[in-house]
This record gives structure tokens, C-alpha cells and sequence, in this order.
């Protein structure tokens, strides 16, 4: 039987959060062998209550977007309001080397559970710390979440819409998705360091940046004034109407990305049966974008798109080598066969059916994804946890009656 290959086996991380960045966080590090070990209050982490909202089951033994942050964790609930309840968890962080939150500032901080409060008593400690947005700043103490920090401050949503209609409907995740695996990296290289110096750091990533970061070419373009159109616009007036969507005869929308529209334009123009337009001078990008034809010019791919189906332009456009993709819908992502391929998926048994689950984009050569697991139960851990610490049979019993942990 072959074992599986754990570059992060010895590893020890501790996570206090909840609902998805940080989870995500965390689950990168149990991806890959850590031993993660997740603390909860006694109510739970808030995501284990979302099913209806998302879309899906309400079942606590198929919870698949807790299952999704939170395989291969180790569940813990501690009520760290009473002083047993942090004296365990210090007794956790002596062994820790990772410890990752989202809570905000203050809340750390009145506990004694800020990285100023640990630093000393844990110097090899690395300390992950997510928020909104940010801690420094006038609005470092509000509430931050994907929606409002990661998409509405940062400039995504009221850019990304069409011109004269609503901003874009939004998913659950994506930011946060996107700052947990930011938070990942940070944590990453502040242990290797500490593992080469004995000294930990704390590391801190927040949404609102990490949005930021992603748009950061055209939020450095919008500084250029007069020198490219405004957002939000229409699709009718694309900077590049190479990098615009199309709709196809059946309804579909195929998106093109073809940046050099000059070198493009000789090869694409016979595809869409209008080699009469190669080596008209008009239609250069410079061109274009002077004299404002980007209306003209892609009123001419849309003309010529709508005259045969998604599937037949798929045909064309593969065998041309031209960058494309339709505009696909999650039902047919799921079966893509090459999101299989490459691993974004794994079906898992469920009560109700076995269920595709997402997993991680990281893939490292040489190292076996491990096979998914579902997330611990609330405080399923708790107490061999808590043995592990040193606690007696006695002292496991005082704090269960005392309510200092649960195990469920």
C-alpha cells in the first residue's frame, strides 16, 4: 500500500476564524499534511449554517461548502471567556507553529490575543491575521467581508457591469478565496524563515488589498486620463474588441482574449468569413482607438459571431488556434472534462448522492493530493485535543462540567 507523500507532516497549525478566508487558509496547510486544528465556539463556525441560503442541503452530514474549507482539519469548541479555556489554548500554541484568525483587531486584543500580547511567550510563533480592511487606517475596524471590501471598495463592482445596467451578481468566496491563499503564501515564508532563525513574524493580508492587487493593471491605467474609456462601460465600446464577448446564434456568449490586435486580426478576419477587411488600414488598433470605430469594428464581430452556434465557433476557433472560451455555466463546469483533468474536482459519498467536490489549485510534482475527507463535526475533537495537552481524566471532567469545551 502506498502512503502518501506529506511535504507539510510535523507541521502544526491552529485556527480561530470563521466563515471562508481564513478556513481556506488553513485548509492549504492540511492539504499538504499539517496538522490543523480548528477552535470554534460553542456555536460554530457560522458557515456550517449556510446550507439553504446557498442553494443546498441543510444537512449538518452534508454540508459541502463547510466540507470545501475544512477537510482534514481536526475540530476543537473551546469558550475561551473563561480563563481555562485560553490557559488551553496557550497550552496549544506552546506546540504551534502556525496560528491563523480572522477576528477583528479588537476582539484579539481584549482576549489578550493579538500578536503584541502572544509574541514574546511564543517567539517561534507565526501569526496569520486577515481582515477586512486592514489594521492600520480610518476604517480599519469595520466589518470586512468578500462583498463589501473585497468587491465593492476596491473598485470590482462598480466597474465590471455593462454600461446603464446593475452591477454584476455576486458569488460568495471569490475574494475570499483569494486572500486566504494570499495569507497561505505569507504564512509560508514567514515559517521558513522561522525555522531558520527560531523567529516568528506576523503576517497580515486583508480583502480589500488583496482586490486591489488582482485589478492592479487597470486601476494604474485609470490614471491616465482622456487615454482610455471610463468604467463602467458597454461592451460596444471595448478598448481591444479582440478582448470582448460575443454572442453566438443559439444565445450563447464566447469570450475572445486576443491582446495583440494586430497580429490577430490577419488570421481572425477570414475566420468570421470577412477576409474582404485584411490589410484594411482602418481597422489598426491605433486607429481605432483615435478615431473611435470601436462601436463600428465590433458591430462587425457581432454581426458575423450571431450567424453560427457556440459549438460550431468552438470548431473553428480550436483548430485555429484563436483564444477563446464560451461562456459556461456551473452546471456544464462540473463535467468539463478538463477541470477533471487537472484535478479541480473529486466525487465524494454523501447521504443524499456522491457529490463533485472542488479541491485546491495547487498541484506540486511529486506529492499525492490526499484523498478528501469531510470536515470534523462540531467539537468532534475536543477532547483528544485536550488529552494530548497533558489533561488529566479529572481535569477533562471539570472543564466539560464547567462548560470550558464541548465534545459533540
Amino acid at each position: 500500500m502506498s502512503t502518501v507523500n506529506k511535504p507539510l507532516e510535523g507541521i502544526k497549525v491552529v485556527e480561530m476564524s470563521t466563515f471562508i478566508a481564513v478556513p481556506a487558509t488553513a485548509r492549504f496547510f492540511a492539504e499538504f499534511g499539517a496538522d490543523v486544528i480548528k477552535i470554534e465556539p460553542k456555536s460554530g463556525d457560522l458557515v456550517r449554517f449556510n446550507g439553504v441560503s446557498e442553494g443546498r442541503l441543510g444537512d449538518p452530514y452534508e454540508n459541502t461548502t463547510f466540507d470545501l474549507e475544512n477537510a482534514h482539519k481536526r475540530g476543537i469548541v473551546l469558550n475561551l471567556k473563561d480563563p481555562k479555556g485560553i490557559e488551553a489554548l496557550f497550552r496549544l500554541l506552546d506546540n504551534t507553529d502556525i496560528f491563523v484568525t480572522n477576528w477583528r483587531p479588537q476582539a484579539l486584543a481584549k482576549l489578550g490575543l493579538d500578536y503584541e500580547s502572544l509574541k514574546d511567550r511564543f517567539p517561534k510563533l507565526v501569526y496569520g491575521s486577515l481582515t477586512g480592511y486592514g489594521e492600520v487606517g480610518p476604517d480599519k475596524d469595520l466589518p470586512g467581508y468578500d462583498f463589501t471590501a473585497f468587491w465593492g471598495r476596491s473598485g470590482l463592482l462598480g466597474s465590471l457591469y455593462q454600461e446603464g445596467t446593475e452591477p454584476n451578481n455576486l458569488i460568495p468566496g471569490i475574494g475570499d478565496h483569494t486572500a486566504g491563499l494570499n495569507l497561505a503564501a505569507g504564512c509560508m515564508v514567514a515559517l521558513y524563515k522561522a525555522k531558520l532563525t527560531g523567529v516568528g513574524d506576523k503576517v497580515s493580508v486583508n480583502l480589500l488589498h488583496s482586490a486591489i492587487f488582482a485589478q492592479g493593471i487597470y486601476i494604474q491605467a485609470a490614471q491616465y486620463e482622456g487615454l482610455g474609456h471610463t468604467y463602467p462601460m458597454s461592451r460596444l465600446e471595448a478598448d481591444n474588441p479582440f478582448n470582448n464577448v460575443y454572442k453566438t446564434r443559439d444565445g450563447r456568449f464566447i469570450q475572445l482574449s486576443m491582446p495583440p490586435f494586430d497580429q490577430f486580426y490577419p488570421r481572425f478576419m477570414p475566420l468570421i468569413d470577412r477576409a474582404d477587411l485584411v490589410g484594411e488600414e482602418k481597422y489598426k488598433i491605433n486607429n481605432i482607438m483615435e478615431q473611435h470605430l470601436n462601436r463600428e469594428f465590433i458591430a462587425i464581430l457581432d454581426e458575423q459571431i450571431a450567424k453560427k452556434d457556440a459549438a460550431d465557433w468552438a470548431e473553428i476557433f480550436v483548430r485555429e488556434d484563436i483564444p477563446f472560451a464560451i461562456a459556461q455555466v456551473w452546471e456544464e463546469v462540473l463535467v468539463d472534462p478538463q477541470a477533471w483533468a487537472i484535478g479541480a474536482f473529486e466525487t465524494v459519498d454523501y447521504p443524499s448522492q456522491p457529490r463533485t467536490m472542488v479541491r485546491q489549485p495547487i498541484t506540486i510534482d511529486g506529492v499525492d493530493k490526499l484523498p478528501y475527507t469531510k470536515a470534523p463535526q462540531l467539537g468532534a475533537d475536543s477532547e483528544a485535543v485536550l488529552r494530548e495537552l497533558g489533561y488529566t481524566d479529572a481535569e477533562l471532567a471539570e472543564m466539560k462540567a464547567n462548560k470550558v469545551y464541548e465534545q459533540k
